[in-house]
């Protein structure tokens, strides 16, 4: 065969390559994942999404999301591969098209629901809806009113809801973004900041496992669109979205949520719980025993 035919060939399969990609592209947003399932979190957000470290693998991964994202990857006959990497990455990768989803603990917002296709509400339970201040157990009840926090650091997740409210309820604080809530713990501790604003199962989950932390006295006013969950899917990801919707209505019809969210909660307390920082390519912090991207 001459060079040249060689490349007619070599240049006609890339065409019917990328003739391919885009019809995948045009489907309505169906996931082009064959039989797999890949969901985005950041499992460092007890109870919503950690790690179970007597685990390993895909299974190692636990929490309400990860229930949550287990049962539609069952709905939808497909195997579920759970890519852990940091808050902010998750929704960079849906919109990269590298996964299908991301389940991580995400509340509806204006800009979200502007970039994003982004699933009907699902309710873990009340402790994710209320949004509370976390400080040191020297400062508990120290702050009690918005007028407290003037000219105080508090920290709060880059792109969360925590952050928002923080801007809006707490205007004269001296607002410190973190990467990730593992870390914002250990500043917390270290001084860098005096509070820190969580959902108030975090806030549980961090006094119980370290008697340190203590609520600061405030909680946010949360209104009604915030006190609840969403799953986050590519822009024109149109019949994907009305699948899960489907799904995440039958979820909600047979009553799952409390008991997952219990299960969820009592995990979280356990000795094995651990939340994991990963970075944004979804390397855990060297030495720790969960492994990063890999399946069983």
């Amino acid at each position: 065969m001459s060079m040249k035919m060689k490349k007619v060939i070599a240049l006609t399969l890339a065409l019917c390559l990328m003739l391919a990609a885009l019809a995948a592209c045009g489907d309505g947003g169906k996931s082009d994942s064959g039989n797999v399932l890949k969901v985005a979190t950041s499992p460092d957000f007890a109870p919503m999404a950690f790690v179970d470290t007597s685990k390993s693998g895909q299974d190692q991964y636990v929490g309400f999301d990860m229930m949550l994202a287990k049962y539609i990857a069952e709905e939808m006959g497909k195997e579920l591969v759970i890519m852990p990497m940091s808050f902010e990455a998750c929704t960079t990768a849906v919109s990269m098209g590298t996964v299908d989803m991301a389940i991580s603990g995400f509340s509806w917002r204006e800009d979200r629901e502007e970039g994003f296709n982004l699933s009907d509400f699902y309710y873990p339970g009340d402790n994710e809806s209320d949004q509370v201040v976390i400080t040191l157990k020297e400062n508990e009840g120290k702050f009690s009113s918005p007028e407290d926090f003037n000219g105080v650091k508090v920290g709060a997740q880059t792109g969360s809801l925590q952050e928002s409210l923080c801007q809006e309820q707490l205007p004269d604080c001296e607002l410190v973004t973190i990467g990730e809530l593992g870390t914002g713990l250990l500043q917390l501790k270290n001084g860098d900041f005096e509070a820190m604003a969580v959902a108030k199962g975090q806030a549980d989950v961090f006094m119980s496992n370290d008697p340190a932390v203590a609520l600061s006295g405030f909680q946010f006013e949360v209104d009604e669109k915030y006190t609840a969950n969403v799953v986050v899917m590519k822009k024109g990801a149109d019949d994907l979205t009305q699948e899960v919707n489907g799904i995440l209505k039958k979820a909600y019809d047979s009553n799952v949520y409390g008991d997952w969210y219990e299960e969820a909660k009592e995990l979280a307390m356990s000795a094995t719980a651990n939340e994991v920082t990963y970075d944004d390519e979804g390397n855990a912090p060297a030495g720790d025993e969960s492994s990063s991207q890999e399946e069983e």
